[in-house]
């Protein structure tokens, strides 16, 4: 085939940090803060204001709440892992590294005992009937690194005795998620907003919030893990008053996220985009024989972090990536480090659909030149 001429006008496809929104510029932030400290007046209030708008535009039910935290995603989910495991036996679902990493920590470094894993394959999810409720759940909703998500949160008991601890940071913004179900979730800025890193988002249910008012854990807590002193939820900290000083810049960047999105029409006009975007890789991928979805079963097929098996060994693999790289027409797209060898694209809402169809000639055209 001809070599093609139109060109991507974003080639960011990375799934973290992920593309900035349309139209972004460093110019449209609020700089007020700049120089401020966090728990002045304004500061204190601009946080307060993106958590405010957090949950407006995800409609979490009354009663949740929500915190910035350091660290990102991974300090927040760490955060909750340290403040709140222990008092049952737990359940880990997992299907990729980071999930992996979960079980990992909660069996090695806080060396819990009573703990059962399932797992699966990359592409593949676990076996969720053997959920047993009575003890604390911990899984990822979405597979940031295999390109699998949970299809629906059916499985998950209504009249659980134990927690449900979600890792939902490549999901929320871009999935419909059963808020009632999940009693810790978390996320990152940088994911499906596009966001700035090192700050963590940390939702809590008020069975979340019973289990830090009633339960000290019997290791030494970190100061910047500390959500419950003396048996008493630290409220405050839901309310924008952090543990330790946040990048107000960031924090503006991510109101910057917020605001385009409710401007576009908020959480389902999100999912509307990332599905699409989704739809026309998998018109172009049952087009073509040499690509193929890691994820194979529609249903759980992820519509954020979409990863593909390609007919290319390693070398000419890495050919291609680099020929899009000169070429200037997708960016850091190569699968995850440990996950299977293939590519991977960020396809959540901040993700335009004339780039993947202005992109889809040149997979096939690069393709042509490497095999």
């Amino acid at each position: 085939m001809n070599k093609p001429t139109i060109k991507p006008s974003n080639p960011n496809f990375s799934s973290g940090p992920c593309s900035k929104r349309p139209g972004y510029s460093l110019a449209n932030l609020n700089t007020d803060i700049l120089g401020r400290s966090h728990r002045s007046k304004l500061g204190k209030g601009r946080l307060e204001y993106s958590i405010e708008l957090s949950k407006e535009i995800l409609g979490l039910p009354e009663g949740y709440r929500i915190a910035i935290v350091p660290a990102s995603d991974t300090g927040a989910f760490e955060m909750a892992m340290w403040s709140m495991l222990g008092p049952k036996g737990i359940d880990i679902f997992y299907w990729e590294s980071f999930g992996k990493g979960w079980a990992n920590d909660i069996q090695n470094e806080l060396k819990l005992k009573d703990v059962n894993v399932y797992d699966a394959d990359y592409g593949k999810l676990p076996d969720f009937t053997k959920a047993d409720f009575k003890r604390d759940v911990i899984f990822t909703w979405n597979g940031t690194t295999s390109g699998a998500k949970l299809p629906n949160g059916d499985w998950i008991a209504d009249d659980r005795e134990g927690l449900t601890f979600c890792d939902a940071t490549s999901a929320v913004f871009a999935m419909d998620i059963p808020w009632e179900k999940l009693d810790v979730i978390t996320y990152s800025w940088q994911k499906v907003l596009g966001g700035e890193a090192a700050h963590g988002m940390l939702i809590l249910s008020p069975k979340a919030v019973e289990r830090l008012e009633s339960y000290t854990p019997a290791w030494p807590m970190p100061k910047i893990f500390r959500m419950a002193p003396k048996g008493k939820l630290n409220e405050a900290l839901f309310q924008g008053s952090t543990i330790n000083t946040p990048s107000m810049i960031a924090n503006e960047d991510y109101i910057d996220a917020l605001e385009w999105a409710k401007s576009i029409g908020g959480l389902s006009a999100l999912i509307e985009r990332s599905e699409k975007n989704l739809s026309l890789f998998e018109n172009f991928v049952s087009k073509h024989d040499w690509i193929s979805f890691l994820a194979e079963d529609k249903n759980i097929r992820s519509n954020t972090s979409v990863c593909f098996n390609i007919d290319l060994d390693k070398d000419k693999l890495a050919k291609l990536i680099k020929l899009f790289e000169e070429e200037q027409v997708a960016y850091d797209c190569k699968s995850y480090k440990a996950a299977p060898l293939g590519l991977r694209f960020w396809c959540g809402g901040t993700i335009e659909s004339e780039d993947i169809e202005k992109f889809l000639p040149w997979l096939e055209w690069g393709y042509e030149q490497v095999k």
